[in-house]
């Protein structure tokens, strides 16, 4: 991450620079920038979604940390018909070999995931919405929450919901990871070796829900919406 905060620095420096240099009716008077416009799938919003998941009672044996170097705090929630987690997000870009997901642009890819589409194939980070969540250990075993592979996720980042599927496996001690298509579609820089989110990502994971295929994504934000205001409605 902290290769990220440098080019940061740098752009904001050569701002302030470019603005040095800008006549003083252009300071006045900046050109109107547009404003983003926050994606939202589904009916259901980001702020109805995370109302219902201010407190947590925790499910897992123990926390997780959200990258090697840093101490263990964030538990599995447990709700009325899906689990949650709050972190941040790194970026996988495991699968099938693209454009930007590649032994060349992800220093540590692999061209397999846990979970294929239904032709057998690895499924395709860059393109396919997926989140990640961690391999089987003492600390939490998601299979006895009824969270499988094509299970329907709601991940909230900065106002803004995007429906995703459980598509691979982690590490057994950290969580927070999603695919290169799930950080874009939330406005996340994607770049699987400098990209990602230090914080304020929720993972809403649906128990018991599968969109089939697995690699609709229309399959995943069909079910999600129905499940997002079950959710909202249960809790």
């Amino acid at each position: 991450m902290r290769l990220r905060s440098l080019t940061l620095a740098a752009a904001s420096g050569a701002a302030l620079l470019a603005a040095g240099l800008m006549p003083a009716h252009a300071l006045a008077n900046p050109a109107p920038t547009a404003t983003p416009k926050a994606a939202q799938e589904g009916s259901v919003s980001a702020a109805d979604l995370l109302a219902k998941v201010k407190s947590c009672s925790q499910i897992s044996n123990g926390k997780y940390k959200t990258d090697d170097e840093t101490s263990a705090t964030v538990p599995v929630c447990g709700k009325n018909g899906a689990v949650f987690w709050k972190a941040d997000m790194d970026i996988d870009c495991d699968g099938q070999r693209t454009t930007n997901c590649n032994e060349d642009r992800d220093p540590w890819y692999q061209d397999d995931t846990a979970f294929h589409q239904s032709d057998g194939k690895p499924l395709k980070s860059e393109s396919l919405p997926y989140v990640v969540v961690p391999s089987t250990s003492s600390i939490w075993k998601y299979s006895d929450y009824g969270i499988k592979g094509g299970g329907v996720v709601a991940v909230i980042y900065d106002n803004k919901v995007e429906y995703a599927v459980v598509g691979d496996t982690g590490p057994t001690k950290i969580i927070g990871e999603a695919s290169y298509a799930t950080a874009k579609a939330l406005g996340i820089d994607p770049d699987p070796a400098t990209g990602g989110a230090d914080s304020g990502v929720t993972y809403i994971l649906f128990k018991d829900s599968k969109a089939s295929p697995i690699e609709s994504h229309s399959a995943a934000v069909s079910l999600g919406d129905q499940l997002a205001k079950q959710f909202i409605a249960n809790n």
